[in-house]
């Protein structure tokens, strides 16, 4: 019985250590998640006909198209071209967002998780 008492009374300590480095955690993710945002990733499509330019909000900033790609009779081409960048820079935000919350959560460990 002594033995459960030991235990029992050990689990504060570690419960308050585990909320420290969760909330430190909490801090270093909103921190990430604002420098996330101001960052500007570039995709192009087309060898470079198309280009853009998203944040980390995944908001595009900007679209340039290249005039030899504007072809009246093939808009469907110019449309896939602007679909594939726009799709493109989006995955790399994604790529760079689990990049970093990996480094983040990587280091934590969470019995049961």
């Amino acid at each position: 019985m002594g033995k459960g008492k030991n235990k029992m009374m050990g689990m504060p300590g570690n419960m308050g250590n585990m909320m420290k480095q969760v909330q430190q955690m909490q801090k270093q993710m909103q921190q990430m998640q604002e420098e996330l945002e101001k960052k500007e990733i570039d995709a192009t499509a087309g060898g470079g006909a198309v280009s853009v330019k998203v944040n980390g909000k995944k908001e595009v900033l900007e679209i340039k198209i290249s005039p030899d790609v504007v072809d009246p009779d093939d808009v469907e081409m110019l449309q896939d071209l602007i679909i594939a960048a726009v799709n493109e820079a989006l995955r790399k935000v994604e790529e760079i967002t689990s990049g970093e919350m990996g480094k983040l959560t990587g280091g934590l460990n969470i019995p049961g998780l």
